[in-house]
């Protein structure tokens, strides 16, 4: 039996894996990532890639603009295929009511010193000559972008390798014991540490993890470049991205850098099959046109689905497991992407012993302990 000896075996390569891969091994440790189905083959290859900041809670807000911070900072060093570009995005207000949402959100970015600007009907249609006539107005916030998760995920894998990590790629886990752990080849892993970056197979070692996976649908076009030029989100995407009933869908829409417009966004829940739903898709579809029916005359090329790992709070599950020496880094549910590199912080933090730049408490997995203390 073949034994191989590291300080962390991290499960899972998509893009909260690959992040924490490259942290790891830029501490100096010695990493081995581990994924059955190889790089991105989960959630990361069904996310929009919106790196953006969020306002839900306090601990919500921490951990998306320290991200954010850190994927600005990395931007310059990302490869071409990674797709970077800052866009911004558009909280898009339909009525006087959302209106006064857009207006509270910048306040809140404002205090906090996160650029926004409101606009106003005309402003918007300047903005967004494609979107109907008739909504009431917009939340700019200015420094946001988006990038190709699936080739962000890579890169950052390629800088832990350079480093010194070993990837174990098309290689499932068959068993953990402890320290060790064994792949389907029979090569087995003494690990010091466990990081566990599976988003909704988490649940499946950990049963009594509060993660449940929620289904979404995505669609891209045909190349139509200049069609939309920022993020756009609707303000009611918030009670959809944060509410807990069955399904839902919102109007969410990225422009690529390769002219090509990719749409979200659905939610379900306690819906297990990959299949893409042509009644989910269609209620999508009826919502985007809502805002823009143009979109109508762009043609689709391919609707795929995928599952995010969703917690109760909204919050992911970021730090030590009930198990010693396994750590978890999931549940992070739609904001994956964008505070991948946050977290990844976060775990070498706790596994280094140094201090991280934002409390880790609000995402302890021992929060959902019986008597636990919240931050």
């Amino acid at each position: 039996m073949s034994v191989v000896t590291c300080d962390v075996a991290i499960l899972g390569a998509g893009i909260v894996g690959a992040a924490c891969a490259r942290a790891l091994a830029n501490a100096g440790m010695r990493v081995t990532v581990i994924d059955g189905r190889g790089i991105a083959g989960g959630a990361t290859a069904a996310g929009m890639g919106h790196i953006t900041v969020m306002d839900d809670s306090e601990a919500q807000f921490a951990l998306t603009s320290y991200s954010q911070q850190l994927w600005n900072e990395l931007s310059e060093q990302l490869p071409d295929d990674a797709e970077y570009v800052k866009t911004g995005t558009l909280w898009l207000a339909a009525d006087d009511d959302e209106m006064a949402a857009a207006r509270a959100k910048h306040a809140y970015y404002e205090a906090r010193g996160v650029a926004t600007e409101v606009l106003d009907a005309w402003a918007l249609a300047e903005a967004e000559p494609n979107l109907r006539p008739g909504l009431t107005g917009a939340l700019r916030v200015v420094n946001e972008s988006v990038i190709y998760p699936p080739c962000a995920a890579r890169w950052l894998l390629e800088q832990a390798r350079q480093q010194g990590a070993t990837l174990a790629l098309g290689q499932p886990v068959v068993q953990i014991d402890g320290a060790l752990l064994r792949i389907h080849d029979g090569t087995t892993f003494s690990c010091g540490s466990m990081v566990h970056a599976t988003g909704t197979w988490a649940a499946e070692l950990f049963p009594g993890l509060p993660i449940r996976p929620r289904k979404g649908h995505l669609v891209i076009t045909d190349r139509y470049p200049g069609f939309a030029r920022h993020q756009l989100v609707e303000l009611g995407y918030l009670k959809s991205a944060h509410g807990h009933t069955t399904e839902s869908v919102a109007f969410n829409l990225q422009p690529r850098r390769t002219g090509q417009m990719l749409l979200g966004s659905s939610r379900q829940f306690d819906v297990l099959h990959k299949d893409v739903e042509p009644r989910m898709l269609n209620r999508m579809v009826a919502r985007a046109l809502a805002y823009m029916p143009r979109l109508a005359g762009l043609s689709a090329i391919r609707t795929w689905t995928g599952f995010r790992a969703a917690t109760p709070d909204s919050l992911p599950l970021i730090g030590p497991a009930e198990v010693d020496r396994h750590y978890l880094a999931t549940g992070h549910e739609g904001l994956g992407i964008t505070t991948s590199l946050g977290t990844a912080e976060l775990v070498a933090c706790h596994l280094t012993g140094r201090s991280s730049a934002i409390p880790g408490l609000p995402y302890l997995p021992s929060r959902f302990k019986k008597g636990a203390p919240h931050g």
